[in-house]
């Protein structure tokens, strides 16, 4: 079954470690996608997202402006990070693993994460919506994401360890195509 991102009440966050000693935390505000999410057979499900790398939001327009630059995502060049997914594995009623392939500037390496199912609710106006939250780390530097600087103290400015925090509403996509076409 079809189910489309909910991008109001979804998120795509990041946090990274600050001259080893604060975090800083910021979130992509653009991307979409498809679910297929299979709810009587989870593990037949699949995921393919596009995140806008130029929507960076770390709440610092100069950081988020380097971000965007070659030394990071150079988001002129590489517009979109995106997540395409190989397997979905159940591991108990409400949680899973959904593995797949990042990739970020043309490289492209596989990731697994870690995801909860927060149940379906049907809306007010008759739609029915599924929740998730997903967690993975990555390295940096894995996807040639090498720029930093070394401190005088001892250290860098930029931990090479990402934490990827998702929320991810999805509604499912009404039938009603498929429904007038048996009927005609």
């Amino acid at each position: 079954m079809s189910w489309k991102i909910d991008n109001a009440h979804s998120l795509v966050e990041f946090s990274v470690r600050h001259m080893m000693i604060s975090t800083v935390r910021g979130r992509f505000e653009r991307f979409s996608g498809t679910v297929e999410f299979n709810e009587n057979d989870p593990a037949a499900s699949s995921v393919d997202v596009q995140i806008e790398a130029a929507s960076i939001n770390t709440n610092e327009p100069q950081r988020d402006n380097h971000l965007r630059s070659a030394d990071f995502f150079e988001a002129e060049t590489y517009p979109h990070l995106t997540f395409k997914s190989t397997r979905v594995e159940k591991v108990d009623e409400n949680n899973g693993r959904i593995y797949g392939e990042l990739t970020i500037r043309n490289v492209t390496r596989p990731v697994v994460l870690e995801t909860e199912y927060n149940g379906q609710a049907k809306s007010p106006w008759g739609s029915t919506s599924a929740g998730f939250t997903a967690n993975t780390k990555i390295n940096r530097k894995d996807w040639n994401l090498v720029w930093n600087q070394a401190l005088e103290t001892g250290g860098v400015l930029v931990g090479d360890e990402i934490k990827i925090h998702i929320e991810l509403e999805i509604v499912k996509v009404a039938q009603e195509t498929a429904e007038a076409a048996s009927v005609a």
